[in-house]
């Protein structure tokens, strides 16, 4: 049975939002590395990872992203991802080759960091992976400050009304 006490419920987010931040990014980091010797890609890492942050905006507020550097950078990290993976269809066409060509060729061996390989899936993932967590976090994040900037524009007007009630009484005395 659910909790009836909200500051429970708060305190049970605020907790699980903590201890699954770590590992929402282990997860996103497989996710996108596992791809290239099983099934997994850079779009599901990128909402996996885009997940474990914004769990930290439900659970401690638009402030707590403001505070953050993964979700306070996210919309150049759009740009970034965009940059990546323009460069990966496109350059080939500056040597002559067809878009998206893969390299290393099929005859040439590629650098590898354990059982990574570093070919030009992997980076084209990468810039998937940075598109698709900037633009849900940087969204997410937008609409996050903007509804508090908004309260905290009703706030300072229902004050002004106030203070305008309170001028208004003392005049009249």
């Amino acid at each position: 049975m659910p909790s009836r006490d909200p500051k429970a419920t708060a305190g049970m987010l605020a907790s699980g939002a903590r201890i699954l931040f770590l590992p929402c990014w282990v997860i996103a980091i497989g996710v996108m590395l596992q791809g290239y010797g099983d099934v997994g890609d850079g779009f599901s890492a990128g909402v996996i990872a885009a997940l474990g942050v914004l769990l930290q905006g439900l659970a401690f507020g638009a402030d707590e992203l403001d505070r953050m550097a993964v979700s306070r950078y996210a919309p150049v990290l759009t740009f970034v991802g965009l940059g990546i993976a323009l460069v990966t269809v496109f350059l080939p066409l500056v040597f002559g080759q067809d878009l998206m060509t893969h390299w290393p060729g099929m005859n040439h061996h590629a650098i590898t960091f354990g059982s990574l390989e570093f070919i030009t899936p992997v980076v084209f993932d990468i810039g998937v992976f940075l598109i698709v967590y900037g633009f849900c976090v940087g969204g997410v994040h937008a609409v996050a400050r903007e509804e508090v900037r908004l309260i905290r524009m009703r706030e300072r007007l229902r004050v002004q009304r106030e203070r305008r009630r309170r001028e208004a009484g003392e005049e009249g005395r």
